[in-house]
Formats: C-alpha cells, sequence, structure tokens
C-alpha cells in the first residue's frame, strides 16, 4: 500500500512539474530544473541522515554513559562483597562487572564511529548545499545567456536584409510620394507666380495706353 501511495505522489508531482516546465518544454532552463529538483531531493536526504545521525550518537552517548555508572557501581560492590567475604555476591558482582566493562568498550567503539559518520554527513551535506549553490547561480546564468540570446535574435531578425530591404523600399516610396508633393507645390507656386507677373505687365500695358 505504501508502494502504491508513493508511486501515485511520484506521478502526480511528475505532472505537477510538467506543467511547471511547460512554457519551456523547448528551452534547455527545464532539463536544469529537474537536475537541481534532483539535487534538491538529494540534500534533503542527507539533511535527514544527519538528524538520524544526530540522533544515533545521543543514544550511543546515553548508553555508554549509564553502562559506566554500572561499572562504577558493580566495582564499589565487589570491592564490598569482598571485603565481607560474601564469594558469591563478589562472583556475580564480577560477572556483570566484566559484561558492563565489555559493553563500555563495544560503545566507546561506536561513539568514536558515530562522531566520525557525523562529520561525515556534515561535511557531505555542506558541501551538497553549496553544490546547490552553485546551481542556481548557474541557472541564473544560463537564464541571462538564455534572455540575451533571444533579444539578439529579435534583433537580427528587424536587421534582417529581407526586411531592411522591405524597409527601404517603404521609405522610397514615402520618399517619392513626399518628391511628388514637393513638386506639384512648386509647381503651382511657380504658376501662382507667373500669372501674378503677367498680371502686373498687362496692368502696366493698359495704363500706357
Amino acid at each position: 500500500m505504501t508502494n502504491l501511495f508513493t508511486r501515485i505522489k511520484d506521478s502526480v508531482m511528475a505532472d505537477l512539474h510538467e506543467i511547471m516546465d511547460q512554457k519551456e518544454e523547448k528551452n534547455p532552463i527545464a532539463h536544469v530544473n529537474q537536475y537541481i529538483r534532483e539535487c534538491e531531493h538529494e540534500v534533503n536526504k542527507i539533511k535527514h541522515l544527519v538528524e538520524k545521525q544526530y540522533e544515533i550518537k545521543y543514544d550511543v552517548s546515553r548508553e555508554l554513559a549509564q553502562a559506566r555508572l554500572m561499572v562504577e557501581k558493580r566495582k564499589k560492590q565487589l570491592e564490598l562483597a569482598t571485603s565481607m567475604e560474601e564469594h558469591d555476591l563478589a562472583s556475580e558482582a564480577k560477572s556483570e562487572l566484566d559484561q558492563f566493562e565489555a559493553r563500555v568498550n563495544k560503545l566507546e567503539v561506536m561513539e568514536s564511529q558515530s562522531i566520525k559518520d557525523l562529520e561525515t554527513l556534515e561535511t557531505k551535506y555542506v558541501q551538497m548545499k553549496q553544490k546547490l549553490k552553485d546551481l542556481y547561480v548557474k541557472r541564473l546564468e544560463l537564464k541571462s545567456r538564455e534572455n540575451i540570446a533571444r533579444t539578439k535574435r529579435g534583433m537580427n531578425k528587424v536587421l534582417e536584409t529581407e526586411l531592411i530591404s522591405k524597409s527601404a523600399s517603404k521609405f522610397a516610396e514615402l520618399e517619392s510620394y513626399i518628391e511628388r508633393i514637393e513638386q506639384r507645390v512648386h509647381s503651382e507656386y511657380r504658376l501662382h507666380t507667373l500669372d501674378a507677373r503677367f498680371a502686373d505687365l498687362e496692368k502696366k500695358a493698359s495704363n500706357l495706353n
């Protein structure tokens, strides 16, 4: 049943991630996002292992402390039974003392190993967190490069020869249209001026008559 729920959860999460990356499915950033999610998952696993190792170290240290107390207790009892010539009690105390001393030795080794394991896990955890930070920075870099590439691609489209020629053609048509207007205005102005000059000339000629 647990495996079934796990598969369902993984399926739902996969669908969710697919939706989140849908807009970037043709973008390499989507693959970077997926890799980062996997790394985040691994970092969380290491974090839980570190926390678990702290619990183990605590339990070992607690058992070691209790075993040491029992060693001291049985030593005193053994001394007392020996001094009082209680041989049976002394024998039992000695037997348990040996057991507790063996337990102390074993737990000391376990505690030392648990400390080393904890240091290794903590070091690994710090390294993985730093790696994850590097991935975040790398993703920002890739996003920036992608944005620049898309911007340049858009600019290149504007600057393509075909578009330039089309733009030049449009400007040429507009320039030709303006020139025609200017020529017509100039022609009308000359015609108006010529008529005005002839009108003055005709007026002068009538005055002479």
